[in-house]
């Protein structure tokens, strides 16, 4: 492993996995920014979600594309896997949604367009992609398009990620027969039957999301998850029109097709349904740009960080995870496990070191789910380049015992007690044993101190 990596603070968690901002530094003292995916521990012992997500890791590596959140490297410690990923400074689309309808608001439509006009960009490209070794298609296909998996930049850009449940004939895991991946309501009528999917899939969730932006509602939601899949198969979709009277009936046309429930009616590729976008916003001369989309992100950004600052506190959750980063082995380099000493910035985890988070939740007062992050903490002391990697038999009993106390406070405030009590009594027995000894020296002299 080339770099070093330094967590900075908490972005989101969910049920699975949490994502961090931390900050990569090479030998040569190069930072950068990076967001760190990091599976839960709870979940490392689970075969199937570890093969799932190295198979993220796998297909995310070939692709390289200014609409695709670029994987750097893939780290593993002796308790949970990694993914170091490009930072996007922004919000994905459902932070982006959520904050509109907080304000009585609907998405631009010409807003709604361009993201989707991006989204198809990226998803025709993973589509199309190729292994660079064999030059033979990847035949990638997404499952998961959805808002979370929208990322949003400051600075306007559209960019996909989460590629956890792709299917791609490189994958380490094969997908189950008839098993339903993705989120209920984005899948395609075939993916929630249990059918074989291809790119088509992805189309149809990109006109769920179109139809969602355009009327401000879910399409398929129902109040069970099975309610859910019965009407993504069922696939009837609502009049736009009459829930947004400004979608003209050309773009309400576009949208349907993207929803065809047969395959073989949708745009067959991404780049056809991003160019029946593009030719309507041309049509309609409705002008717009990633400056445009910038001033919804960065208002989307100082509305989150003001609930931020209201929120609950986690510096004790970034501190340990930053003490686990410190010392992560790359997959990348070569399928050993280097130990730390091996290679310059490689680093291997000290099993007593680490400290399982998974269940801290309700320790905290805090819900399972996303979490808000944290105000931004100064980042820890970086190690400077060229000096000799920390090892495990270097790690101080003090630094362990500092964890033990931060995370156990009530044994550490018993055993203060506990030893304050026993300097009470060991003074007592002193001062007994004093009191005894000055009793009996008056009794053996009384006479001649008394007579």
């Amino acid at each position: 492993m080339r770099e070093r990596y330094t967590i900075t603070d908490r972005v989101d968690a969910g049920g699975m996995a949490e994502v961090f901002r931390g900050v990569a530094e090479s030998i040569q003292g190069f930072k950068k920014s990076v967001a760190i995916k990091r599976i839960l521990p709870s979940l490392v012992k689970n075969e199937k979600f570890v093969n799932m997500f190295l198979d993220e890791a796998k297909v995310s590596l070939f692709l390289q594309h200014a609409n695709i959140v670029q994987v750097f490297d893939i780290g593993k410690t002796d308790a949970s896997y990694f993914l170091v990923m490009e930072f996007v400074d922004g919000c994905n689309m459902k932070a982006l949604l959520d904050h509109l309808k907080e304000k009585g608001k609907r998405i631009d439509v010409a807003h709604a367009i361009y993201v989707m006009l991006e989204c198809c960009k990226a998803l025709n490209y993973a589509h199309h992609a190729e292994n660079p070794e064999t030059g033979k298609g990847l035949e990638i296909v997404h499952r998961d398009v959805s808002p979370p998996n929208i990322l949003v930049s400051k600075n306007g850009e559209v960019k996909l990620v989460d590629f956890g449940l792709a299917k791609a004939n490189s994958q380490i895991a094969s997908t189950d027969q008839g098993v339903v991946k993705g989120k209920f309501s984005y899948l395609s009528p075939e993916a929630a039957s249990g059918l074989a999917v291809d790119k088509r899939a992805d189309i149809f969730a990109v006109g769920i999301l179109l139809w969602e932006m355009f009327t401000g509602r879910r399409l398929f939601y129902g109040e069970t998850d099975y309610q859910t899949v019965e009407l993504v198969r069922q696939a009837r979709i609502p009049s736009i029109a009459a829930l947004n009277p400004d979608i003209a009936p050309e773009l309400e046309a576009i949208v349907r097709k993207a929803l065809a429930q047969d395959p073989n009616d949708r745009y067959q590729e991404a780049a056809d349904l991003g160019d029946a976008l593009a030719q309507f916003l041309f049509s309609n001369k409705m002008k717009v740009t990633a400056r445009d989309i910038a001033a919804v992100v960065k208002e989307t950004q100082l509305e989150r960080a003001r609930k931020r600052s209201m929120g609950p506190q986690n510096e004790l959750i970034n501190v340990l995870i930053r003490d686990e980063m410190a010392k992560v082995t790359s997959l990348v380099e070569g399928d050993a496990a280097p130990s730390g000493n091996e290679r310059a910035g490689s680093h291997s985890l000290d099993p007593n070191s680490f400290v399982n988070t998974s269940d801290w939740a309700s320790d905290f007062g805090l819900e399972s789910g996303p979490v808000s992050a944290p105000p931004p903490m100064a980042p820890p002391a970086v190690v400077p380049a060229g000096s000799p990697p920390p090892v495990a038999s270097q790690r101080s009993t003090a630094e362990i015992e500092s964890l033990q106390q931060m995370l156990e406070p009530d044994r550490t405030a018993v055993h203060r007690t506990t030893s304050t009590s026993g300097s009470v009594k060991v003074a007592l027995f002193v001062l007994v044993v004093l009191a005894a000894g000055l009793g009996a020296s008056l009794f053996l002299f009384k006479d001649k101190l008394f007579g």
